[in-house]
């Protein structure tokens, strides 16, 4: 297993962290995710321990709290073998105070998903989404307490646009309050959209990024090529939510990935998360299963080396105009550099 550093921390992380999002399967949304129960979540949690995946992630709001109790559950006598990462922010309930950044909110929230994880202790705490009606320093301010306190070790922000990102960490700064060290984002080969604001940000700043729905959710399994729309949740409706892609682009990024695939004797997931590795801030990759086989397959992108040539052609591919002012930013490398080229 490769280790890298959680952005601008001292905390060392696998490269590849498990996702428990399929952990419950509570309601229609999380359904069509998958309802692992306790007695497979210990499996599940047992192969990644064995390979070296020894951080999990998870939110509150995953199954309404679901996951985060089967994780618990799953990890029970271990604990300390294992890092958590978990959120909040979204609603966990029908009360106005019962969602958002606020410092009533955050402190019941965390009191709750430690219960829940059956742990005194969360590794990496994310703010799920940005909450623009509750002042940054509040917010900043209720997790520096958590820290202090011992109950959250690390935070980090999640779906925040870089401006937000930004006056979170000068906030921190002003009144040097725990700063933001991760950003937990969606990157993959058919949405690099994280590339044009958020990368530079991150390098600039020391922020890592964990990457969520690294498959694109779920076209770039391997089972969606030409004339193949394939029987897996895409099929069944589980990319509810998540950004529409234009067939065509999608089969030429799945075209490359199959050559890519043929060469290195590896499957599409497997060279698909092997990119990401490549890409820089990217300290873990955020990686999900329904089911033992599954998971094992998408450990198997820890063996793949892809060539220059190789991550070239994976970038051709998948490469897009981005908008305004990025595209216009496009030929000014020698004063404005890019972590990588866009198109």
């Amino acid at each position: 297993m490769d280790y890298r550093v959680l952005g601008g921390s001292g905390l060392k992380v696998p490269v590849l962290s498990y996702g428990t999002g399929t952990f419950g399967g509570k309601g229609e949304f999380f359904g069509r995710w998958g309802d692992t129960d306790v007695a497979e979540a210990k499996r599940l949690v047992d192969v990644c321990l064995e390979a070296g995946v020894s951080f999990f992630d998870t939110a509150n709001i995953y199954s309404k709290g679901a996951s985060e109790e089967i994780l618990g559950a799953a990890l029970e006598g271990r604990r300390n073998d294992a890092l958590i990462a978990t959120k909040a922010t979204f609603s966990m309930g029908a009360g106005p105070n019962e969602k958002g950044s606020s410092r009533w909110h955050l402190s019941r929230a965390c009191e709750a998903s430690l219960k829940r994880l059956r742990t005194d202790h969360i590794d990496v705490y994310f703010m799920h989404g940005f909450d623009a009606l509750t002042p940054v320093d509040e917010t900043l301010r209720a997790l520096d307490d958590l820290v202090t306190s011992g109950k959250v070790r690390y935070i980090g922000c999640s779906n925040f646009s870089g401006w937000q990102v930004m006056k979170s960490l000068a906030t921190s700064e002003k009144y040097g309050l725990a700063r933001y060290v991760v950003y937990q984002g969606y990157y993959s080969l058919i949405g690099r959209e994280y590339e044009h604001e958020l990368m530079p940000l991150g390098v600039d700043q020391k922020v890592g990024l964990m990457v969520w729905s690294p498959l694109g959710w779920g076209r770039l399994t391997g089972k969606i090529r030409r004339g193949q729309k394939g029987d897996g949740r895409i099929a069944k409706g589980g990319a509810v939510g998540g950004p529409e892609v234009d067939d065509e682009y999608l089969y030429r990024v799945v075209d490359a990935l199959d050559a890519v695939a043929a060469e290195t004797g590896r499957s599409v997931p497997q060279v698909a998360l092997a990119w990401l590795l490549t890409r820089p801030t990217v300290c873990n990759v955020v990686i999900g299963a329904r089911d033992e086989a599954q998971l094992k397959m998408n450990l198997g992108a820890l063996e793949v080396k892809l060539s220059e040539a190789q991550v070239a052609k994976l970038d051709a591919a998948s490469a897009r105009t981005p908008a305004y002012p990025y595209w216009h930013q496009m030929d000014f490398d020698e004063r404005n550099p890019k972590p990588v080229r866009w198109k």
